[in-house]
């Protein structure tokens, strides 16, 4: 769990920032009301503070020294205060490499703070490319970036940024320079665009050349947004690249929410047969073979019937969780295509492989007791039909395993039929 150190002396507001935050983030707080009690927490706990929410002014520090204090101890620091009025006191603070700072106006700034800690945690997952043929300017920007969890790779020209994206997966944003060798940054950019999309790598284009044009030229190219160098303010680059990295965010999360069930987390039946088409028709070019399952809830009605629809959806959540759980290959497309009834395509698998693996899902979930309440467990069994004749298409595989789940379900349930099981069945599409 995290630990948050709060350093604010005024008692009324400690307990509106302690109370905000305890209910937006599972932190642990721990609060000060003076740089000697800070201090003391520092040391007591062996700097093990993940960051710090510091007031400018405190009884025993009136002049900010608390927080030149935090941050020599390797601690993102942010500063809640109202006395940000003069130019050169904000001057001051970022010069103290600090992650922001926050003014003391209105119930927002408190949606700020817990906002921007999230944000601190999410960016120890997000790797940022850093490609500028300066030395001096890349340290500078990794050491920003650092400040707020970026994790940074550093580029010193288009060209050697474009190898590590290849080779790297996971980078989220590139910051590039225009004014490179071998490759400048807005070639950089047009390259990146024809591989990934804006809602795979963010880009953001620098310059110190005063040409008007070159943010047009960086936008046009495809870059997410640009900043010129020669009116570098460190407070509007941090907005930046957060504003880049969160839109790649909110775009993976609509794309998410499009695509699968928001009850099981299991995907959706419009992206299943989308994407299950997808793979039969690469697995009838290289003659690959294929498993179709369809699987359901045994009684399923009689559970909402009995204990409520809440246990009804606590059991397909479980049921789903033991599917993902047992179904491990990366090959696996799994979904909930409806109601109490799940979908899974297995690719590249061999028909008696794909009997035993079903039959085994089938019998685990079987042995498995479900909780639906806090006093109360029910077993379930699901029928499985699979199909693992790959036939003429898709629909005909789809249509097969979904005879052999009426079958199943006729012969009593708890059972897996498949045309492995049934040879002397005459109407099976082929």
């Amino acid at each position: 769990m995290r630990n948050l150190l709060i350093v604010e002396d005024n008692r009324i507001a400690g307990t509106l920032i302690r109370t905000k935050i305890s209910g937006a983030l599972d932190w642990n707080l721990f609060w000060a009301r003076s740089l000697k009690d800070a201090i003391e927490l520092l040391d007591q706990h062996q700097n093990n503070f993940f960051a710090a929410l510091l007031d400018y002014r405190l009884p025993d520090a009136d002049d900010g020294e608390a927080i030149q204090e935090v941050v020599s101890r390797g601690i993102p620091s942010i500063v809640f205060t109202a006395t940000t009025s003069t130019h050169d006191i904000r001057a001051g603070l970022w010069k103290k490499n600090i992650v922001d700072y926050v003014v003391k106006d209105n119930a927002q700034s408190l949606n700020y703070i817990t906002e921007l800690l999230s944000r601190l945690e999410k960016n120890l997952d997000i790797y940022v490319l850093v490609a500028d043929d300066s030395q001096s300017s890349r340290k500078m920007l990794s050491k920003l970036l650092k400040t707020h969890n970026y994790q940074v790779i550093e580029a010193g020209n288009g060209k050697e940024a474009l190898k590590i994206i290849e080779s790297q997966a996971g980078i989220r944003l590139v910051i590039t320079d225009y004014s490179m060798p071998e490759m400048d940054g807005v070639k950089l950019t047009r390259r990146l665009r024809s591989k990934y999309g804006k809602d795979g790598v963010a880009v953001l284009g620098m310059t110190g050349d005063q040409q008007a044009a070159m943010g047009a030229n960086f936008i046009k190219a495809g870059a997410n947004d640009f900043i010129n160098k020669s009116n570098f303010i460190i407070e509007e680059f941090y907005c930046r690249v957060s504003q880049c990295v969160e839109t790649i965010e909110r775009i993976a999360e609509i794309r998410e929410l499009a695509t699968t069930d928001p009850l099981t987390g299991l995907y959706n039946r419009r992206y299943f047969y989308e994407t299950a088409e997808k793979i039969y028709a690469s697995a009838k070019r290289q003659k690959r073979r294929l498993a179709f399952a369809t699987i359901d809830i045994d009684r399923f009605k009689e559970i909402n019937d009995t204990y409520g629809h809440q246990a009804g959806d606590s059991v397909l959540k479980q049921v789903a969780h033991l599917l993902k759980e047992h179904m491990q290959r990366a090959t696996d497309l799994i979904a909930r295509v409806g109601g109490e009834e799940f979908c899974v395509l297995a690719d590249d698998i061999a028909p008696q492989h794909a009997y035993r693996m079903f039959e085994e899902l089938r019998a685990a979930l079987a042995e498995h007791s479900i909780q639906i309440k806090d006093y109360k467990k029910v077993k379930v069994t699901v029928s499985i039909g699979l199909c693992t004749r790959r036939g003429r298409a898709l629909d005909n595989m789809l249509r097969n395993s979904d005879k052999f789940l009426y079958q199943a379900k006729h012969e009593g349930r708890n059972k897996t039929i498949s045309d492995l099981t049934t040879p002397a069945m005459k109407k099976i599409d082929s």
